[in-house]
């Protein structure tokens, strides 16, 4: 206790003061009085509240001639204290905040992941997801995934206890459903629109040939690449092997006249033009096996709808526009095909004409005008004034129409699991559902039915795409403007179980002439294209809570569709 004694009076003049109890660093004494427990010189450990009770000794340091701290603790009592508790060090109080971050964002996780797979005590009455982009680039389809539906599924109890909230939602929906007549466009109207599109198509065609084609004058050399500023070879590395080829063989398939040349274009003669999920790519690749049918040199070009707009990704916005040159860049392996024929019959019999027919099959065709309201501003009540089909018919009056439907039921769950990327399960299609129909009832509280399903922040905003399964609704659109026997109506049910019939259905719809036993074969018996992935059968079939909600949406749909078309197998009961 001497040399103790000697020490405290060693160094009491100095200007550094440490408390034993909090401080374990030299602190300056501006500082150190920050400390709760350390009020600087005048701290008195009798009547601090804290210190009362504890024989402590502080010790007075210089710090100027010390490098190192050592701190002598005398205690009288042993005791543990709890005061020590309150004089956290500044590592452990951080170690604390951090522990309570965690533990925040631990409960934060349960409670998202408890509320999605009804994990809470108290489930939330709509199970409703965040919102998701919207996919949507190549709208592919699948076939053989029809049966998958057929399986049974594992009832999810909480799950049923949405289905009267939602149905309160689809009534609200179903009482302002009006299906009304739009108004056509004229001509001249169109052309305002797209003035550099009717400078490049002729209203005129060849008279012996089933397509749209004429003959262009091409005004290059020899060395000129007549694909340069093709934006589907800029943009795609894919589709660039094609442009190889075509610029190989380019110059020879030239018309030569009067020290002129002229190069054959070309439109399709039909289109299939939707819907995704619906078994398009099936009937395409059927399709191109017959000897007399052509396509462009991709399948889904999407250029009606997406590309002349100067969109590529949806998600990605827009980019230049698609001139109508590149989309006519796409028939030339088949414009090429017809030039051949038409010559070497020209010399031989005049006037006969030529049976190859140019297909396209965009499946977004039918459906997708989601960019009108970037460029046509005149619109009415939120409805668009030109739709896809008014330029397509202002081209092409003559052109045949192919649309595939399925149960618009089954085709949201196909399409849902074609485009989600993550975490796909039975209970997160059903919350995406839940909330699109909430997003869908609220546009058609302010809006028409027709101004709700062209919606372009509706339907980007809408989890899962709803608005597809709308078909009749589209289809009455394009009635405005096609004949009824321009268009051929297929289900693909009935494509699943007797591929055959549905096939000699489109090639009398065609007019495609008859085929060996041998060609039909290969086309008919050929496997079934794009079929569901091993991945997403294994997820199985939709819950039944989920597919109740969704006939209920889409009866009052398919009811009218049935009508429109006298075939009540477009009601989908069976299914």
């Amino acid at each position: 206790m001497a040399v103790l004694g000697s020490l405290i009076q060693e160094y009491n003049s100095s200007n550094m003061r440490y408390c034993i109890n909090c401080c374990i660093h030299l602190l300056p004494n501006d500082l150190h009085r920050q400390c709760f427990r350390c009020r600087g010189p005048r701290h008195n450990n009798q009547k601090c509240p804290v210190c009362k009770g504890e024989s402590k000794i502080p010790l007075y340091t210089d710090s100027k001639q010390m490098k190192l701290l050592a701190v002598l603790e005398v205690r009288t009592d042993h005791s543990e204290s709890w005061n020590g508790f309150f004089c956290l060090r500044k590592g452990k109080l951080c170690s604390l905040i951090f522990g309570l971050i965690i533990m925040t964002l631990v409960m934060a996780s349960y409670i998202l992941t408890g509320a999605k797979h009804g994990l809470l005590l108290i489930p939330s009455p709509f199970h409703y997801g965040a919102f998701t982009s919207n996919p949507s680039l190549m709208d592919n389809e699948s076939l053989s995934d029809m049966k998958d539906h057929y399986q049974p599924s594992k009832m999810n109890i909480s799950y049923v206890k949405d289905y009267p909230s939602i149905k309160l939602i689809i009534d609200t929906i179903t009482s302002k459903i009006e299906f009304t007549t739009r108004q056509r466009p004229d001509l001249e109207e169109l052309r305002k629109q797209e003035p550099h599109m009717f400078s490049v198509i002729p209203n005129k065609f060849l008279p012996n040939s089933k397509n749209p084609c004429w003959y262009e004058e091409y005004r290059g050399n020899t060395t000129t690449d007549p694909y340069a500023t093709n934006s589907y070879a800029l943009y795609s590395k894919r589709f660039r092997t094609i442009f190889d080829y075509l610029r190989k063989v380019f110059w020879n398939h030239l018309y030569h006249y009067k020290d002129k040349h002229y190069r054959l274009r070309c439109l399709p003669h039909f289109y299939i033009i939707g819907q995704p999920k619906c078994g398009t790519t099936d009937l395409y690749d059927r399709l191109r096996l017959h000897p007399d049918v052509r396509f462009s040199a991709i399948k889904e070009p999407h250029w009606w709808t997406r590309k002349r707009f100067g969109i590529i990704r949806l998600r990605d916005g827009f980019h230049d526009r698609y001139p109508v040159e590149d989309y006519l860049d796409l028939f030339d392996l088949a414009a090429h095909q017809i030039q051949g024929v038409l010559q070497s019959e020209a010399a031989k019999e005049r006037g006969k004409t030529n049976n190859i027919i140019i297909g396209e099959a965009s499946a977004s065709t039918m459906w997708d005008n989601n960019a009108w309201i970037f460029f046509y501003d005149n619109s009415t009540e939120g409805e668009p004034p030109f739709l896809i089909q008014d330029f397509i018919h202002a081209f092409q009056p003559n052109a045949k129409l192919i649309i595939m439907l399925r149960d618009p039921v089954e085709r949201l769950y196909s399409d849902y699991l074609y485009f989600a990327s993550a975490n796909k399960s039975v209970e997160d299609f059903h919350e995406k559902v839940a909330e699109s129909l909430q997003l869908f009832e609220n546009c058609m509280l302010d809006y028409s039915l027709r101004a709700c399903v062209y919606n372009n922040t509706l339907n980007n905003a809408m989890p899962v795409r709803l608005q597809v399964g709308l078909y009749v609704v589209y289809l009455l659109d394009w009635l405005t403007v096609f004949d009824k026997d321009q268009i051929l109506v297929l289900r693909l049910e009935d494509h699943a179980s007797n591929v055959k019939y549905t096939m000699h259905m489109v090639f009398q719809f065609l007019n495609l002439g008859p085929l060996s036993e041998k060609q039909e074969a290969l086309i008919t018996k050929s496997p079934a294209s794009n079929t569901r992935r091993p991945e997403d059968r294994s997820l199985g079939p939709m819950l039944p809570t989920t597919k109740a909600i969704l006939r209920d949406f889409y009866r009052p749909f398919n009811t009218k569709l049935a009508q429109v078309l006298f075939d009540d197998a477009f009601l989908w009961k069976r299914t």
